[in-house]
């Protein structure tokens, strides 16, 4: 069986090494030439999976996204042919999650304004948008949800209106997908005008894709109002963003959001599972074995963390810092943006730090923010 597999997927060959041969590419130029005769195709997200490619494929018999989302994936297409189709919701969630609370840490830290006693707003509440959720309310942080999709189909959870959460919220964090007609259209849904309604000193947080703001018109709108703060994940244009923009972000990496490796182990090893179970045969391989050791055996506590300290404590287990200066140094390079990502293989979630502390009651909040061991 041939495995044709994006370069930059981790852990494809403990998983699937022996299920077949498998042949890495460059997922972003990928050519039908070299998939033309693959039995099993595994993306992410840039590499566009529909007839253009596939047509000269007459064997292909799955193809898996290590991704959340599938817009980059022709499902009709696929469907029409009759190829089984796998994405891993969820396998970055936490990740997501995590990196939109510590940036909200680290502006915080920057502008001596404490994230405690903050509103934010949380446009889009599928998995990344629950996980940043969950995060801001295990730390007692008033969360705004707005996501219309979700209150039409029932989910019991309160939602508000767009307009509600830019009149309320101190901070927006994104996370919808791109959505390019419709009722629901989210490209450029953060257009100039909507820029400009934000309340004085937002603090805007996008980790979703880069074309639900106008960055052309966030470039304006940041020259006129400096009391935004950007952090921003994802750009229009990508791996080429918008230089005159990268300036104007607090923080800012190259789409890497979810890239820690528990996300990444995650999902490739949904489709392994996947791919196990289209083949009938038994899934051998374990999740637990494909992480590498953390640095930190335990950090013990002697009380429970103020927010100076909890972003210590976050730093420990990634500190976006690093990220943003080696952005600002890398983008301009060429392939500096697929490059960042490729090497980005560093990055853990809270869980693999683990906190011991007496006082369990006091420190609840740590272990349902995602560390673990807290307590002893």
């Amino acid at each position: 069986m041939k495995i044709v597999v994006d370069e930059n997927m981790p852990y494809v060959e403990p998983l699937f090494g022996a299920l077949g041969e498998i042949i890495p590419v460059n997922g972003r130029t990928l050519t039908p030439e070299q998939v033309q005769d693959a039995d099993v195709l595994l993306v992410r997200s840039v590499t566009r999976v529909n007839a253009a490619l596939l047509d000269a494929n007459p064997k292909l018999k799955f193809v898996g996204s290590a991704t959340i989302g599938t817009d980059h994936v022709d499902l009709a297409y696929l469907a029409g042919r009759g190829i089984p189709f796998s994405n891993a919701p969820g396998c970055n969630a936490t990740a997501v999650g995590e990196f939109a609370f510590i940036a909200m840490l680290e502006l915080a830290a920057r502008f001596n304004s404490p994230l405690k006693g903050k509103v934010v707003g949380i446009v889009g509440a599928g998995n990344t948008g629950s996980a940043t959720a969950k995060c801001l309310e295990a730390y007692g942080i008033k969360v705004l949800l707005n996501d219309p999709i979700k209150a039409a189909e029932g989910d019991p959870r309160h939602f508000v209106s767009l307009e509600t959460l830019l009149h309320q919220a101190d901070i927006i964090s994104l996370h919808v997908p791109i959505t390019r007609t419709g009722e629901h259209k989210t490209l450029h849904l953060f257009d100039e005008a909507r820029l400009m309604s934000l309340k004085p000193n937002t603090w805007l947080v996008n980790c979703c894709r880069g074309d639900v703001i106008d960055n052309q018109a966030l470039i304006k709108v940041k020259q006129q109002r400096d009391d935004l703060k950007l952090v921003l994940d994802v750009w229009e244009g990508e791996p080429n963003p918008m230089p005159e923009l990268v300036p104007f972000a607090e923080f800012a990496t190259p789409h890497i959001a979810g890239y820690s490796l528990e996300g990444k182990a995650r999902g490739t090893f949904m489709l392994y599972q996947k791919l196990c179970e289209l083949l009938a045969i038994p899934a051998t391989k374990h999740l637990s074995e494909l992480l590498p050791p953390f640095h930190f055996k335990a950090v013990e506590l002697e009380q429970a963390p103020d927010e100076k300290a909890l972003l210590q404590l976050a730093r420990f287990v990634y500190d976006l810092r690093d990220d943003d200066a080696v952005f600002r140094n890398g983008f301009v390079k060429e392939n500096g943006f697929d490059t960042m990502r490729k090497n980005h293989k560093h990055r853990r979630e809270f869980s693999a730090l683990a906190l011991a502390y007496h006082g369990q009651s006091e420190v609840d909040w740590l272990s349902n923010l995602g560390f673990s061991g807290v307590g002893r």
